[in-house]
């Protein structure tokens, strides 16, 4: 009887070297899912006619209907070189912008990747974006070039012509990998047509080819112009047996990608900011089965028959069933119930998983993010997102009896996409909802109306705004209710260099226990201030906070109150309680009473709190509002109507290039307008235009509208005069 699948994939886990752990990434309607429905067809798992057709990958009913992914869905599967066989654990994940947050945690339990990119349209900025989240995470990638037939057929690009857009494509990817990687990767991790890096073909027909499967099956590029220009279905067919997609792409993956082994070696350093020469760290860096346990979530989801399951990466130990684990974030131990591995999109249960696999376990109550070991030690770095939420609905159950489902609902829905912000407020029973667009928050909707049953109402959408400074402050002091503790506070702008580091994910967020060297050289060159570079004690969205006393005697006691403080005020600033951006906070002075009962967090939170939002009040406060930069896409003839709409939405053109028939129009626009924008473009550009966000930043409101804005986010949240 021939071998079962899971019985191949179990028998392969333990295998290191012959593991791949990849993801599949492009701009959205390149033809990821379809691609990778080929790649299981010819694995054997689902029918070959079916392939393409069944997106056997978009399993949720509103993937289906809008034809688009959503979730980043994990498969394993087992291929065949040289007659050696190699275990292939493959995430395809999704390209619309609003689903970013899944390619970056997906990215986090791969070591490389398949950049998808069309032929036709050739690098978009969601091609950009996502290989921006791999290269963070130190995946490496290779390329495929899709819907090549469409060169013939539709474009009839002589051979000339298409080689031209070929290297243009490798060219522009190259680029973008240079200008993007860190030092030392961007050269050793451009692809090329030359060591078979890059492959061309058509998922759709299902073939692919590679310069090395070229020489080895003696197939020529002449015979795959020759099928379309005849239209010959039997070519076509011919095609598929003599090149299929699968063969041609996963030998390139095995050929380019590493194994865990290999990678671990220089990902962990970037992920894990432990000591690496502990046993732990030696453990990681070789990925060893019989080191310490350290597992990685990156996605939640929540099975009707197993309840919350938790997909990540192994990098070190073996899973067990019936282990003890401790979760580093929640501070907590729970017992590992059950382990899975992918079969498609079946779970199958085994017993225990070495290290270097994607694996589900059950029984663990973690969020994405978590890292999963046996005894308290340094989690893995935070996984950060591209762009923050902007978009917020208020969320209520059309019935009160659903409200304390509606809560389990919500906490849920936070937990199975961390890129959604559930703010469930206790006193006035406000439920918020924040996401990265109006279709994100649309689709969660829907989820929580279809899939978890709770018949729901929202607001119309309202934008999260930002509060920064505009100098530097006087000194302010906070007193404590008893009069016997006072902190002084100075507040000043953040650097603009600091500040795009630690948007760019080169400055590690979080509260800083030990000296670090190595940040505060780079805090420096970056133009901050020696001394402060050198106290710096947490940097939290954004922001950073500056320990600037001296010989304080008890500084070190009420360190972690005051920063539990300063977390809470960027989350609320001063002016209209929204979250603030680009603030340095430095405590400069404070005089503690000698007795420790006598500040406690009752007395130092609301002294903390005073004393920063009143230095905020005296550096000029104001209002951020975000702004999206927009590429549209539309046939020539409604140039004039693309650039009207973006300037009755408050917008700026900056940039227009016509492109044959078809002209691009990038524009920055503030998603306070931006409402019902997709309506508007449709109908503007008669359905032909369409818009992918490129970008996202804060910039200063208008003073015009400050005082309005202000007012208005004041009355929503109830906020009196003295608040």
């Amino acid at each position: 009887m021939a071998e079962k699948m899971v019985e191949k994939v179990t028998r392969l886990m333990g295998n290191q070297e012959k593991i791949r752990n990849i993801a599949i990434c492009a701009h959205i309607d390149h033809g990821k899912t379809t691609f990778s429905d080929n790649l299981l067809a010819g694995a054997g798992m689902i029918s070959e006619e079916l392939a393409g057709k069944q997106c056997v990958l978009d399993f949720h009913e509103d993937e289906i209907q809008r034809g688009i992914t959503i979730d980043a869905a994990n498969v394993s599967m087992v291929h065949t070189v040289n007659n050696q066989e190699h275990l292939i654990n493959l995430i395809d994940t999704p390209g619309h912008v609003d689903f970013g947050g899944d390619v970056t945690r997906a990215m986090r339990a791969v070591d490389g990747c398949i950049v998808l990119c069309c032929a036709v349209e050739g690098i978009m900025p969601q091609t950009e974006t996502v290989l921006r989240q791999a290269l963070k995470e130190r995946v490496k990638p290779i390329l495929f070039i899709n819907k090549v037939d469409r060169l013939i057929k539709e474009l009839l690009l002589t051979p000339e012509q298409m080689q031209k857009r070929f290297v243009d494509i490798i060219t522009n990817v190259n680029r973008l990998i240079n200008e993007i990687a860190e030092k030392g990767y961007g050269e050793k991790w451009q692809v090329n047509v030359q060591d078979g890096s890059v492959c061309f073909g058509s998922a759709y027909s299902n073939w692919a080819l590679s310069i090395n499967y070229m020489k080895k099956k003696s197939i020529t590029f002449k015979e795959v112009i020759d099928a379309y220009k005849t239209g010959d279905e039997e070519a076509i067919k011919q095609l598929r047996k003599k090149a299929p997609l699968h063969e041609v792409i996963l030998d390139s993956v095995i050929l380019h990608l590493p194994n865990p082994i290999i990678a671990q070696k220089y990902r962990i350093p970037k992920l894990w900011h432990g000591e690496l020469e502990s046993e732990e760290g030696k453990s990681l860096i070789n990925c060893d089965p019989k080191g310490p346990l350290f597992f990685v979530i990156t996605k939640v989801v929540v099975d009707p028959q197993a309840g919350e399951i938790s997909a990540g990466r192994l990098f070190s130990g073996t899973m067990s069933k019936g282990l003890t684990a401790y979760l580093n974030k929640a501070k907590r131990t729970m017992r590992i119930q059950q382990v899975f591995i992918y079969n498609g999109a079946k779970k199958e249960i085994i017993d225990h998983v070495p290290s270097g696999n994607i694996i589900g376990v059950s029984g663990v109550q973690g969020a994405p993010g978590e890292t999963i070991t046996l005894q308290q030690t340094t989690p893995f770095e935070e996984i950060t997102h591209l762009f923050d939420p902007v978009v917020t609905k208020a969320i209520e159950a059309k019935k009160p009896s659903d409200l304390p489902k509606l809560i389990e609902v919500l906490r849920m829905v936070q937990k199975e996409d961390p890129t959604i912000k559930i703010e469930i407020n206790e006193e006035t029973g406000e439920h918020l909802m924040s996401g990265m667009g109006e279709l994100h928050l649309e689709v969660i909707e829907n989820r929580i109306k279809t899939e978890k049953h709770v018949e729901v109402q929202t607001s119309p959408p309202i934008v999260v705004y930002r509060e920064t400074i505009m100098r530097k402050s006087e000194e302010f002091m906070g007193k404590s209710p008893n009069k016997h503790n006072h902190l002084f506070f100075i507040v000043e702008p953040l650097e603009e260099s600091v500040a795009m580091a630690i948007k760019s994910g080169n400055i590690p967020t979080g509260r800083i226990k030990k000296k670090d060297i190595e940040l505060r050289d780079k805090l420096i060159e970056l133009g901050m201030d020696s001394k402060q570079a050198a106290s710096i004690k947490d940097v939290f969205n954004g922001n950073v906070f500056i320990e600037g006393t001296r010989g304080q005697v008890h500084i070190g006691e009420i360190l972690e109150m005051v920063l539990d403080m300063f977390e809470d005020v960027m989350n609320n600033g001063p002016i209209a309680r929204e979250p603030c951006i680009k603030v340095k906070v430095i405590l400069t002075d404070c005089k503690l009473h000698e007795d420790a009962i006598h500040r406690g967090p009752a007395q130092l939170y609301p002294a903390v709190r005073e004393g920063i939002r009143g230095a905020m009040m005296l550096a000029r406060p104001m209002i951020f509002e975000p702004v999206q930069t927009l590429l549209f896409e539309a046939p020539v003839e409604y140039m004039g109507e693309i650039s009207k709409l973006i300037a009755n939405k408050r917008g700026q053109l900056l940039d227009m290039q016509q492109e044959g028939s078809t002209v691009e129009v990038k524009g920055k626009m503030p998603v306070g307008e931006m409402f019902g924008m997709s309506n508007n473009l449709r109908s503007a550009t008669e359905g032909r235009g369409n818009s992918s966000v490129i970008d996202q930043s804060f910039e200063k409101l208008p003073e015009e509208l400050q005082a309005r804005i202000i007012k208005q986010i004041r009355e929503r949240k109830g906020l009196t005069e003295n608040q």
